[in-house]
């Protein structure tokens, strides 16, 4: 099971009832922050979750709305008695960049380490989990980011019996270790059936629609994505700013066989973002006009 919460959906400013963008995914005892705009503390607080457990943050873009809550966090954090390293990734400058903001979050009890992302697509595991990173198109260099849990075959009592192994290496096996005794060598695959499906997260915002968007969703259980514009006579000013409409993001979901869109980045002049979404259901039914702290549980289809 992975738990998502969308701490904040609005773009540029905060409003009363909107911070400012980032999402929180939780698995296996661990927490990975994506994006820490102005207000994402209130909003964890609000949500009831410790910011102690964040192993990874991980940033799109350095734009202020997506980072200017750091330094509060990280002094949050170090106040919470975290002493493990954090590591942070984002975009090539990662490390200037918090280094800079750290000039008023210096006492903080924890190593901080970086991962900058430099090409177009970049592979990375986390905390039991897979991550692809991939560039999209905003005025500054921005990324999304696939969050995957792959699953494993079931245990095939049948199988294990006729290749011959001993029932004290059949739970070694099953979690996926291999094991050499005797001159012999077990592995996971002579015990396990086909491979199951798994969970699939995928987060981009501030963009332009681009095939890489399509290319990594693709399939995805959840697919939270920019939605900086409602009214449709917004597409000129989307794309001048290099942001997307509702439409867009509903028709990237359609043509990635999503199974949940999530909108979220709203711009500060759309006070009511609900009341666009018959519009955009139209394109892709299964569209969420989220808000701040909307949270689901991702589980295995069995």
């Amino acid at each position: 099971m992975i738990e998502v919460c969308l701490l904040g959906t609005g773009g540029m400013m905060p409003l009363p009832k909107r911070w400012l963008t980032s999402m929180m995914l939780r698995y296996n005892g661990s927490s990975i922050l994506v994006d820490c705009g102005e207000g994402t503390q209130i909003a964890l607080k609000e949500k009831g979750w410790s910011p102690k457990p964040i192993d990874v943050i991980c940033f799109t873009h350095f734009h202020a709305d997506h980072i200017s809550g750091l330094p509060g966090m990280l002094l949050n954090m170090g106040n919470a008695e975290r002493t493990e390293p954090l590591l942070i990734v984002g975009p090539r400058g990662v490390g200037r960049v918090v280094e800079s903001l750290r000039v008023i979050a210096r006492d903080i009890p924890f190593e901080i380490k970086y991962k900058e992302l430099t090409g177009n697509e970049e592979a990375f595991e986390v905390c039991g989990l897979k991550v692809e990173a991939y560039k999209v198109c905003h005025n500054i260099t921005c990324y999304g980011y696939t969050f995957s849990l792959d699953r494993a075959g079931k245990f095939d009592t049948e199988k294990a019996k006729a290749a011959g192994i001993e029932v004290k290496y059949w739970n070694r096996l099953q979690k996926g270790e291999t094991i050499e005794e005797d001159g012999k060598v077990f592995t996971p695959d002579m015990v396990l059936g086909e491979s199951r499906k798994g969970l699939k997260l995928t987060y981009c915002t501030d963009t332009r629609p681009v095939n890489a968007i399509v290319k990594h969703a693709r399939g995805s259980d959840l697919f939270i994505c920019e939605g900086m514009y409602g009214e449709p006579d917004k597409l000129a000013k989307a794309k001048e700013h290099k942001h997307m409409t509702f439409y867009e993001a509903a028709e990237l979901a359609k043509e990635a066989e999503v199974k949940e869109l999530w909108l979220t980045h709203y711009s500060p002049s759309l006070p009511n973002p609900k009341a666009y979404a018959k519009a955009v259901k139209e394109i892709f039914p299964n569209t969420v006009i989220s808000k701040d702290g909307r949270t689901v549980d991702l589980l295995f289809e069995e």
